[in-house]
This record gives structure tokens, sequence and C-alpha cells, in this order.
């Protein structure tokens, strides 16, 4: 049986030595970009209100160990693409002592689990997933490993049984399920202003996690009539705003006055997936300071206003075009990947230029009210950002508190300065926590 014997079934055994998958859309930029230093690897961690029981959690590591076969894969190179293919290999569980979001060696899978007294996490390559596929996987193994500590706990929410086998859905590449070929000519879109600071020396990459209650950052949103993200996207723009207006008059007039803000949408949202794969794309509100200095009422307003046209489905549709009909060009296809490479890296630079930061929310979790009651927080961690953009910035809620985190690859923090003494100014209540221990 081969791959394409595999792709063809609704749901299979798919732990074959053959199997193996084309990167999806927005997999393809990473192995060209990726080094010791921008990994593309992020983190989501689960704070449990118990020390980790060991033994336990091993036996629950191996019972989902075949449930998720289309991550147990190593990235490989093509004459012409790069392609994942499986690797019989066990997952790795490490403890969590170095520095999050590291790069993975080539003798590794794009994915592991570390642990930490009462802390669980996972990192994954986004060549494999995004936050969504990510936080899933994690799902599955807590709520295996609490069965496996407190017997059968009452379900209260969607995961993947162990036991189940994977279903084709699960690892299709769902950007090409809904591509539909639109005619769209390319606009070029104006650079962004960039954070002047100075970078860390290597390893650069620091994170700073500050946790906040919901309920008053929900009241502020409603306020202005505007979603959670789109009021914590308006606070990152005005903070950028406040770093913006305390430059000198030399350097304002040599950096750009657009400050433009990328935030991934989950598209499962607006179309029907159960992909474990990449499937999100992005939107970029924006100001600019050519027109003069805003307050944050009017960044608020733009925000939404931005936000929700670009969301639009048609909106969406055409950029699901543009981008996967670049991969479909013959043309394209015939070139050899070391050339694609040069390109590809060439275009994620150019792209960074477009904007000034990455906003990105991975929603409220919810495990259900049982499994709820066995954890205190999660805390999402961004992929390391690149020398030009240099902060990222990852929101995740659960129960009620708010977990938001930056990570930073200079020696300022300055922007999470301004950005948390806004929110306290505005009466919310901002704990910053330590990172190794939480």
């Amino acid at each position: 049986m081969n791959a394409s014997d595999i792709m063809g079934k609704k749901d299979v055994n798919i732990n074959l030595p053959d199997f193996w998958l084309r990167l999806d859309n927005a997999a393809k930029i990473y192995p060209a970009i990726k080094d010791k230093e921008l990994t593309s690897v992020f983190r989501i961690s689960a704070r449990l209100c118990h020390r980790i029981k060991a033994r336990q959690f091993l036996e629950a590591v191996h019972e989902i160990e075949n449930r998720f076969p289309y991550y147990k894969v190593k990235l490989k190179s093509g004459f012409f693409w790069y392609y994942l293919e499986y690797q019989n290999l066990p997952i790795a569980v490490e403890p969590d002592k170095e520095t999050p979001c590291r790069a993975f060696e080539r003798q590794e899978l794009m994915f592991r689990i570390l642990v930490f007294k009462n802390r669980v996490s996972v990192e994954f390559s986004h060549i494999l997933t995004d936050g969504t596929g990510a936080l899933e996987f994690l799902k599955t193994l807590l709520m295996t490993y609490f069965e496996r500590c407190y017997g059968a706990v009452p379900q209260g929410t969607e995961f993947h049984k162990p036991a189940e086998i994977p279903s084709k859905e699960e690892y299709e590449d769902a950007y090409r399920r809904y591509f539909k070929k639109i005619e769209i000519p390319h606009l070029k879109i104006p650079r962004a202003f960039h954070l002047p600071f100075s970078l860390n020396s290597k390893p650069r990459f620091e994170v700073l996690v500050a946790e906040i209650p919901v309920a008053p950052v929900v009241e502020k949103a409603l306020k202005y009539r505007v979603s959670l993200t789109e009021y914590l996207t308006a606070v990152y723009l005005y903070s950028l705003q406040k770093i913006y207006s305390v430059q000198s008059k030399i350097k304002k007039r040599v950096n750009s006055k657009i400050l433009r803000i990328e935030v991934p949408v989950n598209l499962r949202r607006l179309y029907p997936s159960k992909t474990m794969r990449n499937f999100s794309l992005y939107v970029l509100p924006e100001i600019d300071l050519r027109l003069g200095a805003y307050s944050f009422d009017e960044i608020v307003k733009f925000v939404h206003h931005e936000m929700q046209l670009e969301t639009d489905k048609k909106l969406i549709s055409k950029m699901i075009s543009r981008n996967v009909g670049g991969e479909r060009n013959p043309v394209l296809r015939r070139i050899p990947l070391f050339i694609k490479s040069l390109f590809l890296s060439k275009l994620y630079t150019i792209g960074t230029k477009q904007y000034s930061g990455v906003v990105t929310n991975l929603g409220r979790i919810d495990l259900g009210t049982n499994a709820n009651k066995l954890i205190e927080k999660f805390v999402f961690i961004p992929p390391p950002p690149n020398n030009i953009l240099k902060v990222n910035c990852a929101i995740a809620g659960f129960q009620d508190k708010l977990l938001v985190s930056f990570g930073n690859i200079t020696r300022s923090k300055e922007l999470e300065r301004q950005f948390l003494t806004f929110l306290s100014a505005g009466g919310i209540h901002v704990k910053i926590l330590n990172t190794k221990n939480e």
C-alpha cells in the first residue's frame, strides 16, 4: 500500500513506514528560515493543581503514542519540495530545564513533551501544526493522564480519544481543500514601523508572562463593543505609538509611520475542518501616524472595523487563493528546492517588514468542569521573533485568568511595560509570573 492509497481512505491506520505528507501552505516557508535562534517552535503549557505522577504520566504518553502518527514525522527534502515522512520513534518526554521554544535537532521528531513539577508543556514546530492542533494534542494527553490518576473523568469537552483511528480529515491540507481560483492582482503593502531596541546576546529569546483577570478585560472590551482580541490588539498598537512618539526627530523621519499588527485567524471557525495541521491566516489592522497621533478610542474603532472587514469569508477566500495559487503555479513547481528556499527566505523577510508586531490569541481553553478543576492555568508562548520584528505576543484564557506572554529577543522590555501599564492604569490587576516556576 502506498501513500496515495492511504489518502484515499476515510478512516485508516496510518502507522505505515511509507506514509508521507506534503507540507501545507502555511508550513512551506519555515524550513527555509528556521535556525537555532529563529526556531519556528511554539509552546503551550498547563500548570496542574498537583505535582505530576511520573508513572501515570508516562503511561498516558505511551497510550496516545500512536494516536497522532501525522506528528511522528521528520522533515525530508526532495528535488522540488520538502515533505514529511513517518518515523517510528517514541515521543520525547524531557525535564523542562532549558530555554523554551528551542530548535529541534535533525534526529528528533518536531514536537516534544516537557515536564517540570506540576507543569506539562508541549512544543511544536509550526511545520507540523498551529496552536489549535497543538492544544488538541495537549488536551488528549491531559485527559488520558487524569483518567490514569483519578479514574474516569466525566467528559465535558471533545478530545481525541487514544483508541480512535485517525480520520483522513485530521491530516488533510485544509488550504487545498478550500482553495478556489480567483484572479488577484498583487498589492504592495508599505513597510511598517519596527521596534528600535538593540538585540540580546545569544541565546536571545526571553519570555515575560503576565496573569490578568478575564472579567475586567471583557468589561473593557464590551464598553467599546469589540472582542477581547480586538481590545488587546488596540492596546498593543497604542503601546507601539507610545514608543514611536519618544523617538528623536531624525528617527521619526527615517522610520515608517505605519503601525500594523498581524493577528492570526483560526480558519476552522469559518470553514468546517477537523484538520490537526496548520489552518490559519491573518488580518493586519493598522494606524497611519502620518495622519497624526491617535487616541485609544480611535485605535479601538480602527482595529474593530478593519478586523471585521478582513475576516469576511469572501476576503479570506481571496487570501487562500493568493497563497495556495502561488504554490500551484506550474513554473514555480519546477524550480529546484534550493532556489525555492532562497526565494522563500527573501519573501519571509519582505513579509515581516510589513507588520510591527504579532498578537495571537489561542482563545478560551475548556476541558470540561471536572478536568478544569485539576488545572490552574494555561500559558501560550509564541515562537521566537526574527531580528526585524523583535517581539511577539500570545494570549490564552482559562477559567477566570488571562495569560499574556511576550517573546522578546531585545535588551528592552519597554513594549511589555507600556502594554501592561496601560491595563493597570485602567484598573486591571496585572501579575508578572516567574516563567521558570510557572
